[in-house]
């Protein structure tokens, strides 16, 4: 298994979960909100099978503390087997004001969820986004309304509930603080969301029908701006943002940041996965 699970490790994991019956993270020394949230929507895929994938938590007490602060553990036993079964910690990360964490992993099945999620941010978005990335109010409320469109697609065209997680990290390479949000589910996709109104070639064709034209499944007049606002707001901030949607994957990559614009051909894995990296201004 690799080292580090994130979104530049998402492929080889989910590879590697597709063939093996089990998944072996002892080794992983880094994983971030993409890559918890991915590891519980690839085991939420198996959730009602009988024969759950067993789940081998890291050696890395640190590792697991931030697992555990970040509530992975709440939702992993409902779809893995997990060993060891109650890990040893010798103590928690605090939920103290200081913390780096927006938002611990929270699901999204309905619309109380959003303003549940919405809510909780922006009590935490003053302490981080001012501090951390010099956000003025502006800044922030771009954040929270982009924040609750990503959370509402998975409500309006999943047809299934989903997860996000926010943490703030510091990027040496780059000496500056980011922001990343990873919001998943598993439902029909963007390509199944918009074929009864569309002619879609391929799920690239999709996302990019989605992102960059405002399509929605819905005819109704003023749907299907949302991901349109928020790829406006990412831009506006110099942002990264990437959605992942049954085999293709499309990314607005800013000049900071790494990856490739367009992705075909990747391993079949139902619902969408989102990604945006909002950087210190």
């Amino acid at each position: 298994m690799v080292p580090q699970i994130t979104e530049e490790t998402f492929e080889q994991v989910l590879r590697f979960f597709n063939k093996s019956s089990s998944i072996e993270l002892q080794e992983v020394s880094f994983i971030d909100p993409y890559g918890m949230v991915g590891l519980l929507e690839m085991g939420s895929v198996f959730e009602s099978d009988a024969n759950r994938k067993v789940l081998y938590l890291p050696e890395s007490e640190e590792v697991l503390k931030y697992l555990d602060r970040m509530e992975f553990f709440t939702f992993a036993h409902t779809c893995f087997r997990i060993e060891p079964f109650k890990p040893q910690l010798s103590e928690k990360y605090l939920r103290s004001p200081d913390s780096d964490v927006l938002l611990e992993i929270t699901p999204i099945e309905k619309s109380n969820d959003i303003h549940f999620i919405v809510g909780k941010v922006k009590d935490r978005a003053n302490a981080i986004l001012t501090r951390h990335l010099q956000y003025d109010e502006r800044a922030i409320n771009g954040f929270l309304t982009s924040l609750s469109e990503v959370c509402q697609n998975i409500i309006e065209h999943s047809e299934t509930k989903g997860f996000v997680g926010i943490q703030k990290y510091h990027f040496q390479n780059m000496g500056k603080n980011v922001v990343k949000i990873a919001v998943m589910d598993t439902g029909i996709g963007f390509r199944k969301s918009l074929s009864g109104r569309f002619s879609l070639k391929s799920d690239l064709h999709s996302i990019e029908k989605a992102l960059l034209h405002g399509a929605s499944r819905y005819e109704d007049e003023g749907r299907g701006h949302g991901l349109a606002a928020v790829r406006r707001f990412v831009n506006q901030w110099n942002g990264k943002l990437s959605i992942r949607s049954g085999t293709a994957k499309f990314s607005i990559i800013p000049e900071w940041a790494w990856g490739k614009k367009r992705e075909s051909h990747l391993t079949s894995f139902p619902g969408a996965q989102i990604n945006i990296l909002l950087p210190e201004i």
